[in-house]
């Protein structure tokens, strides 16, 4: 989940868009010129997927489709884009350069289908690299994920190449430019596509002359904390021989939808408009997997019944979306549904907890659990619950609670201190 929706934060973030866009829009042209001669879709050499992957090999899943220049900056220009976001630039080291890759996942269903993700390589440093796994935060409309913005889904991937590493950030299903609507916050779909990305991304980097080397190191933000934590159960199961889970950092994520982040909305630890907003977008997308209604007038007061789905079609800013809807879940939901919000049963419950529970396992990495006690979208209680589940494994997760900031200014605080605790554990390898 992501704190532009609040009023004060879609003010800096469309400050933050300027600043990107003017920090990027040169420096992506350069890159489009300067790699003229490179197609703009680089076709995955043919062939049966890869023998080794005999779970993925069903619908290709992880297959390379194509690889499209999108952004070469050199140090300089990192260091200004990081700066302008107000964020410590100290581990920049090198200049990048960002591809958009398109390859093959599944739906929800199991269903084939594509998605896209930004693949951020560093200029210099060692030949093969590792790896870095960032799952961003919520966002409404497509254009906004890391392989098509230029805005705060980027901060994190430029912020982690300049410093030495290769990142692979997924835009996630029905973002970017994949095909159809997002599921948001079905953490199963996100983490298959996130998995498929790092195999588009070993391709891709080899391709580059960039290998891998075959360690993750695993982060995200909002959204994205609770598909880190996920993705790293994954990673930590084996899902796919060739990746390594070394650490996992995720910042401010929803890990207990029912016992926290739930409870928040109501009782006044999540500001308005983002309970709105966020409860909109759950929900419209939740019913799609989950039997949460048949009708959205069961859920939705008029005149919102009529407009929700067409607001969250991936194609609408937050800035059109937010002042369609009201102030308050009180003036959105309908009587009957504002109360069983709060005590869910059914689809509702069986929603909820199909995110939760990626906490309740045993890590072999070190992890860290960066929040603040400021974050009115995602309250600290999440992050507590997070480390209680982990320490009743016999895993000791510190919550870093960076103070009295807001939702995304957690991140631009955690972001470089969760780099300098990376270089920290690849130097003990």
């Amino acid at each position: 989940m992501d704190n532009d929706t609040s009023p004060t934060n879609r003010r800096t973030r469309q400050g933050r868009r300027r600043v990107a866009r003017r920090a990027t829009a040169a420096a992506a042209a350069m890159v489009l010129a300067a790699l003229g001669t490179a197609p703009a879709l680089a076709q995955q050499p043919s062939g049966a997927p890869d023998a080794t992957r005999p779970h993925a090999a069903a619908h290709g899943r992880g297959t390379l489709l194509g690889v499209t220049p999108v952004a070469a900056l050199d140090r300089a220009a990192v260091t200004r884009f990081l700066a302008q976001s107000g964020m410590d630039t100290g581990t920049v080291r090198h200049g990048l350069r960002a591809y958009r890759l398109t390859y093959r996942t599944v739906t929800p269903q199991g269903a084939p289908t594509t998605a896209t993700g930004l693949l951020v390589l560093p200029e210099g440093g060692p030949r093969r690299l590792d790896l870095v796994s960032d799952t961003h935060g919520t966002m409404a409309h497509r254009d906004y994920a890391p392989s098509v913005g230029e805005g705060f889904g980027r901060f994190a991937p430029y912020l982690h190449a300049s410093a030495g590493r290769a990142v692979a950030a997924p835009d996630y299903l029905g973002l970017g430019k994949g095909p159809g609507r997002h599921p948001y916050m079905d953490t199963k779909s996100a983490v298959t596509a996130s998995v498929d990305m790092l195999r588009a991304s070993r391709t891709a980097a080899r391709q580059l002359r960039r290998p891998l080397t075959g360690d993750v190191y695993a982060g995200g933000f909002s959204q994205g904390g609770q598909v880190a934590m996920a993705l790293g159960r994954a990673l930590d199961k084996g899902v796919d021989r060739h990746f390594r889970l070394r650490a996992l950092a995720p910042v401010s994520g929803p890990y207990d939808i029912e016992h926290a982040e739930t409870p928040a909305l109501f009782d006044g630890r999540v500001n308005d408009t983002s309970a709105v907003f966020y409860m909109t977008y759950y929900l419209t997308a939740q019913s799609r997997l989950h039997p949460l209604y048949k009708d959205t007038s069961e859920a939705f007061r008029k005149p919102y019944a009529d407009i929700v789905d067409r607001l969250f079609d991936t194609n609408h800013t937050e800035e059109e979306i937010i002042p369609a809807l009201p102030a308050t879940l009180k003036e959105l939901l309908t009587d009957d549904y504002y109360r069983r919000m709060q005590h869910p049963t059914g689809g509702l419950l069986a929603a909820a907890r199909a995110q939760d529970g990626n906490c309740d396992w045993k890590p072999d990495v070190p992890v860290r659990l960066h929040t603040s006690s400021g974050d009115t979208d995602v309250p600290i209680a999440n992050a507590r619950n997070c480390a209680a589940d982990l320490a009743s494994h016999g895993v000791e997760a510190p919550v870093v609670d960076q103070g009295e900031v807001d939702h995304n200014g957690t991140y631009m605080k955690a972001g470089p201190q969760i780099v300098r605790w990376f270089d920290e554990l690849a130097g003990r390898r």
